[in-house]
């Protein structure tokens, strides 16, 4: 039974490494290159389906190469793709990750179908299935067709519906619209970004401070990742810093989808909000081992067939 739904941004990536500088007149060469699904919908969808929660992804694509190669990948983890739009006015959203030597990756990126998915793609049906438990919006400021003042209201009907309503954003600066996101959180269980985008949000440098403001602005609870630190959870149960291992860091690309996925997922089982932080930082680790934002579940994938 379908236990989750991500609805979001993806693409086609290519993540290079290492590249720490692109001159404008001379070839770039790097040693190592992977090329799969990425963007934070596929990244948290294929993330909850690695970790056996069956899930739901509402998202955008065209009829290109690139949407062979998304939708080829998702269907090895079984990802329930009844919902994915296509789009063949529109190409797939393509992004190329160039990863320096401090493992954090720069992208250029085009938005390509991610442009045109609004909640008019979301199917209405899937409000009366009562296996639904979290519902997570991803790449909030990616989407420009949910920069209106409709979500609001579907996110309402999915609180009526008894789902989790969880949301990340992206730090973009073409779709940057905080004041569309200020009046959606007091409808938003969980609230995810990373200490950057918490600060530009907020304008306080300090993360307890921002943690306590993005609540103060609605979100039932704040999460802002903290990377190798771990996270800072701001609830009505736990406030304080939630620890993560020390681990060996290969690339950062997509570590805070994969701490996104393992809290939905020990959400969906009924872990409390302390505990599915423990568990996000716990993918989180595991991905930032690796080149690629779903090598290691693709990993994990072959070693269990």
């Amino acid at each position: 039974m379908v236990a989750a739904i991500v609805f979001g941004n993806v693409t086609l990536d290519v993540i290079c490494q290492t590249v720490d500088d692109v001159p404008r007149y001379e070839s770039v060469s790097f040693d190592r290159v992977v090329l799969s699904p990425g963007g934070c919908a596929s990244n948290v969808a294929v993330g909850l389906a690695a970790l056996g929660i069956e899930t739901v992804l509402i998202c955008k694509i065209g009829t290109d190469a690139a949407a062979e190669i998304l939708q080829r990948t998702w269907s090895k983890f079984n990802l329930n793709l009844d919902y994915v739009r296509v789009d063949p006015s529109v190409h797939t959203a393509v992004s190329i990750g160039l990863v320096d030597h401090d493992f954090q990756p720069r992208f250029i990126h085009t938005p390509g179908a991610n442009g045109r998915l609004t909640i008019d793609d979301f199917p209405e049906e899937l409000l009366c299935n009562t296996s639904i438990k979290v519902m997570h919006i991803a790449g909030f400021f990616v989407l420009p067709g949910l920069l209106d003042k409709r979500l609001g209201e579907f996110l309402r009907c999915a609180h009526e519906a008894g789902w989790v309503v969880t949301l990340d954003v992206v730090n973009s600066k073409r779709y940057w619209r905080p004041e569309f996101l200020f009046p959606l959180l007091s409808e938003v269980d969980v609230f995810l970004c990373n200490r950057v985008e918490a600060e530009k949000l907020t304008g306080e440098g300090v993360i307890e401070t921002s943690a306590q403001k993005l609540r103060q602005l609605g979100a039932r609870a704040a999460v802002i990742k903290m990377g190798g630190e771990g996270c800072f959870l701001h609830s009505d149960q736990w406030i304080g810093k939630v620890p993560t291992e020390t681990v060996n860091v290969v690339d950062t690309t997509g570590a805070g989808d994969a701490f996104a996925a393992g809290l939905i997922s020990a959400l969906v089982k009924g872990n409390n909000l302390y505990e599915a932080c423990i568990q996000g930082n716990a993918c989180g680790s595991k991905i930032v081992q690796e080149l690629g934002t779903i090598t290691y579940w693709e990993k994990q994938l072959l070693q269990s067939v």
